[in-house]
């Protein structure tokens, strides 16, 4: 077992480092109101398949699913959070593996609606980033959205700190002191880099910077709406 997965476990045992809630997320709870603005039902109906690279305790496919019939199929290093999430999905038609999303993807190509990657590929190192893109694109239908949640780097004090203290081997990464991982942090520029050549960024949404008495609170994230061409 990896250092990631007993990390997870563990957390997902005792919520020692991070809150963990059972309810769906806003930002997702945002893309989805963006698409039914602007395609009504178009991908969001019980034809479509949802593929979440990070599932945890399946909190985010049970809302697709609950709300639009939507089929998922929930990724996670921790078996712990795959049985959580096992557990909050009784009759509902999601599937859950325990796996690292470092390994090619295990459904068809053109297979997926759309995939969900919320605060997870961040622990990837550079090549192993770049081939999940190729696998995300295999498997996303034409047209099929992308929903992708990370660190942002800018006007973040703490991201810079971070980097300074703690670099990792790679530019733009560190080792965070706390909790042992490492986690890679995207400039706004890196994302449209990134993902140019084969998907279109609809949408491009950052959290406030976060400011108690004059220093840096909580992390800042973004969201990016991602549409394959």
């Amino acid at each position: 077992m990896s250092i990631n997965s007993e990390f997870w476990n563990k957390e997902y045992k005792t919520s020692e480092h991070l809150a963990l809630s059972t309810d769906s997320s806003d930002d997702l709870e945002k893309f989805v109101r963006y698409l039914e603005r602007h395609f009504k039902r178009e991908y969001l109906n019980t034809h479509a398949k949802a593929l979440d690279l990070g599932c945890g305790n399946g909190r985010n496919l049970v809302y697709l699913a609950q709300n639009f019939g939507i089929q998922g199929l929930g990724y996670d290093i921790s078996d712990v959070a795959i049985e959580h999430a096992r557990s909050a999905s009784k009759d509902l038609p999601i599937a859950y593996e325990a796996r690292s999303i470092a390994e090619p993807l295990s459904v068809g190509d053109e297979s997926q609606t759309i995939v969900l990657d919320m605060m997870t590929s961040h622990f990837l190192k550079k090549a192993e980033r770049e081939a999940l893109r190729e696998e995300i694109l295999r498997v996303l239908r034409p047209g099929g959205w992308l929903f992708f949640k990370s660190f942002l780097f800018d006007e973040d004090l703490h991201a810079k700190r971070l980097l300074k203290e703690h670099p990792a081997d790679e530019e733009g990464a560190y080792i965070h002191p706390a909790l042992g991982v490492y986690e890679y942090v995207w400039t706004e520029d890196a994302v449209h880099e990134f993902f140019k050549e084969r998907f279109e960024m609809h949408k491009f949404t950052k959290s406030h910077r976060h400011m108690i008495k004059g220093r840096p609170g909580k992390r800042r994230t973004f969201s990016a709406y991602l549409q394959k061409f």
